[in-house]
């Protein structure tokens, strides 16, 4: 399944608000965000069992942002249909040492030897655990352009010039069902968009909110696969 949104948004003017109204009348920083969903089994999940959201990592060079893997585990969480999501470090602290960055399972199939240590399985069940959803992904800046320089005078200062580039937020969950031991599907969410900073007087930044949008539109569509949606 292929999902595609698209969105802008303009920023809010409080100084010379004329002034804004001519510089951001031709701008607006927009995102396209794509989802693809790709599904390996049915699923579903009953109102006492939880989801963990666990953001992968590989020692000190890469890493998925804990504040994105924060930011889906509460989308999920929210509305009527709100599912339980057990915190990241939570999780993580409970269940020390295995899966730390060096010692957590890459592939499902080392789900069913970790469920095979007494400690791994006891904490599982108390914490209702049903899916563990790997995270994998960041947020890219490329292209940039233009510039802006600041000046300061006997009279005043003010920044002239502009500025542009382009974000892309490239995310991928893969979801594992702990009672079957295996991977059920993989959700991508990727979303780009073009940034814009114009400046007379005072920079005006016209932000593409590229990774709340792959954040918001993941954990969406998470929250229906999980749910059997």
């Amino acid at each position: 399944m292929n999902t595609t949104r698209k969105g802008c948004t303009l920023a809010h003017c409080r100084i010379w608000p004329a002034l804004c109204v001519l510089l951001l009348a031709g701008l607006s920083a927009c995102t396209s965000t794509t989802i693809d969903e790709f599904r390996q089994a049915e699923t579903g999940i009953s109102h006492d069992e939880t989801v963990v959201i666990l953001g992968r990592r590989q020692g000190a060079g890469y890493e998925t942002a804990a504040d994105f893997v924060q930011c889906v585990g509460d989308r999920m969480g929210r509305g009527r249909d709100g599912l339980s999501v057990v915190p990241e470090q939570q999780f993580v602290d409970a269940l020390f040492p295995w899966f730390e960055p060096r010692t957590a399972p890459l592939r499902s199939d080392d789900l069913q030897q970790l469920m095979a240590q007494p400690m791994v399985s006891e904490k599982m069940s108390q914490f209702g655990i049903r899916y563990i959803v790997w995270l994998d992904g960041q947020t890219e800046t490329t292209n940039r352009m233009g510039s802006i320089s600041c000046t300061v005078g006997p009279g005043g200062g003010g920044c002239f010039g502009f500025g542009s580039w382009e974000d892309d937020s490239s995310f991928e969950a893969r979801i594992w069902d702990v009672s079957s031991h295996t991977a059920v599907g993989t959700i991508s969410a990727d979303a780009n968009g073009q940034s814009y900073m114009p400046a007379v007087f005072v920079p005006i930044p016209l932000l593409a909110r590229v990774e709340a949008n792959a954040c918001n539109s993941l954990a969406d569509q998470l929250k229906l696969f999980v749910q059997g949606g």
